[in-house]
């Protein structure tokens, strides 16, 4: 799609012309020398910095800039932020997260000191949160997050995600079969899908829920966004060498060896809950490998800093060059220009960066505030205490009758969803997945900064046994796409951990971009140049403009 938004002119796009019909006591309070009237804003402002001097008329203009994207930001409606139900209908608080607190036999976690949690969430003091009580030594990840501020882009409560899947539903038993199927299936690698026995299976039984029917083994662990199902499983950005200042890093990883699975013994998955740090470790290859299947994805994820795989790409992007740029960029066309702290690769790689927090604290609210939506890994152990008799739940039999769990016995003597990270999942509630809500967050920013249409040069393909890299000639790859699988790779490799759901990262992704969305949206009355504004295409295939 063209990225050009519509002709204006600069003096249109300067801030003044955008405060419309504000009153003065809204805009005007606070501002150095303007009168509290009711005329419009733009006549105060027009009026006042005639008699001032050039240095409040700047700072005149700064506070009118930050004061109209705060004033933009709380005028937009409130979400609504529906639940799934589980915590209001199990007692025993079965279908919440509740793992590092104290737990039974069971793995059901001791219920006062859950109501503690709540407790803490819903008054805000950080000595209710220092109160909650601890089933061992590792500590909950940073719940008070979920009630910080931020300055840019809207509130992180101002942002809504829609219930997830219930605990006894049948999309929850097709998203905990295909968390198993993908734990079974990790030293395949994406190369082999079309032709392996055990993805087959994985592809017959998956087709039996109803959330899962069009799968097959094309498609199968892939994602949903616009790209995912062009060329290779692995975008180009986790493959391409990456220039990083004076070095060039090559994409190669340390990874576990085959069969390295993780909390299969029950009193393993139980010291795990109850907040105990893991007693094994990982086992690790002698070679550095690219990334050729969900066990080195799940490494990758496992490892990673937060915006790190964009933070790669864009280095990547950049070395392609202005063709690569966005044709809206104003220094496009410029004879004698070139874009650096605006639009430049500073900008870029700044933005790149900001928004990724900004996600994380979104999805921090709707996961500790909100949702509290158990682990995979504790959906694993109400299956093994079901199967083996040890506790009734209402797991939806098409779970039950999976032949995941099957073949997951047979490996392993227990009913327990392999794990890929000796200590489970991170110590923060499921929904939605911050991993992905900082890929959709720093992806949205990619493909407002850059040509989504554009080609991806020279692209590659790993082989089989992850040791080099060969040219991948089957189809043209482009930015856009390439991004969007970049999003979906990060999501979906913290499913092959066994550490989220599908739905984690679908909404996460959708929250990040509107994250990302909001703060774009705050940028656009800052720059000097003759932009017209942002524009890309969001995850679901519909075009924006900002």
């Amino acid at each position: 799609m063209s990225k050009i938004i519509s002709s204006s002119s600069l003096t249109r796009r300067k801030f003044l012309g955008h405060l419309g019909g504000a009153s003065a006591a809204t805009v005007g309070a606070g501002i150095v020398g303007a009168p509290a009237l009711s005329a419009p804003a733009t006549k105060i402002v027009e009026a006042t910095e005639g008699r001032l001097p050039a240095g409040s008329r700047r700072a005149n203009r700064a506070y009118h800039i930050r004061h109209q994207a705060a004033l933009y930001q709380r005028a937009r409606p409130l979400p609504n932020h529906p639940t799934n139900g589980d915590e209001e209908l199990y007692e025993n608080r079965i279908g919440s997260y509740a793992k590092a607190l104290p737990h039974n036999a069971l793995g059901e976690v001791d219920t006062n000191a859950y109501h503690a949690l709540v407790h803490a969430i819903e008054t805000g003091k950080p000595a209710d949160f220092a109160a909650i009580p601890s089933g061992g030594t590792v500590k909950q990840a940073n719940p008070q997050a979920a009630l910080s501020f931020g300055l840019e882009g809207a509130d992180s409560h101002h942002l809504g995600t829609p219930a997830p899947p219930a605990f006894n539903s049948e999309v929850e038993a097709g998203e905990m079969a295909e968390v198993y199927w993908q734990a079974l299936t990790r030293d395949v690698p994406y190369s082999l899908y079309a032709t392996d026995p055990t993805i087959a299976a994985a592809v017959d039984d998956l087709s039996r829920f109803s959330n899962l029917r069009e799968v097959n083994a094309e498609t199968i662990f892939r994602g949903h966004t616009r790209g995912d199902l062009t060329g290779p499983y692995i975008s180009q950005f986790l493959w391409k060498n990456v220039p990083f200042g004076a070095q060039t890093i090559t994409q190669q990883y340390r990874v576990p060896i085959a069969g390295d699975d993780q909390m299969t013994a029950y009193q393993t998955w139980l010291d795990i809950q109850n907040g105990m740090p893991p007693a094994t470790s990982n086992q690790f290859d002698s070679h550095p490998r690219y990334i050729r299947h969900n066990r080195d994805l799940a490494e990758w994820d496992h490892r990673d800093f937060t915006y790190q795989g964009f933070l790669n790409a864009a280095l990547i992007l950049l070395s392609f060059g202005s063709p690569a740029l966005d044709d809206a960029n104003p220094y496009q066309a410029s004879l004698n220009q070139s874009g650096f702290a605006t639009f430049g690769g500073p900008h870029i790689l700044d933005v790149v960066a900001r928004v990724a927090n900004c996600a994380l604290q979104a999805v921090w609210y709707q996961k500790w505030s909100v949702h509290r939506r158990l682990r995979p890994e504790e959906f694993g152990g109400r299956v093994h205490n079901h199967l083996t008799g040890a506790a009734s739940y209402p797991i939806s039999p098409k779970l039950l009758e999976s032949r995941a769990l099957s073949e997951a016995f047979s490996r392993f003597n227990s009913y327990l969803l392999p794990m890929a990270y000796p200590e489970g999942c991170p110590t923060h509630p499921a929904y939605p997945a911050g991993h992905a809500a900082i890929a959709g967050a720093c992806a949205t920013v990619l493909k407002a900064f850059f040509n989504e249409s554009f080609t991806v040069p020279n692209p590659v393909v790993t082989s089989d046994h992850g040791l080099s890299l060969e040219p991948f000639t089957e189809t043209t790859l482009t930015v856009g796409g390439e991004l969007n699988k970049l999003a979906s790779n990060v999501a979906l490799g913290r499913d092959a951990a066994g550490v989220h759901w599908r739905s984690d990262g679908t909404e996460g992704l959708k929250l990040g971009e509107a994250v990302a969305v909001s703060i774009l949206k705050d940028f656009q009355n800052c720059f000097n140049e003759e932009f017209d504004g942002f524009a890309l295409t969001k995850f679901d295939g519909t075009s924006i403009e900002i």
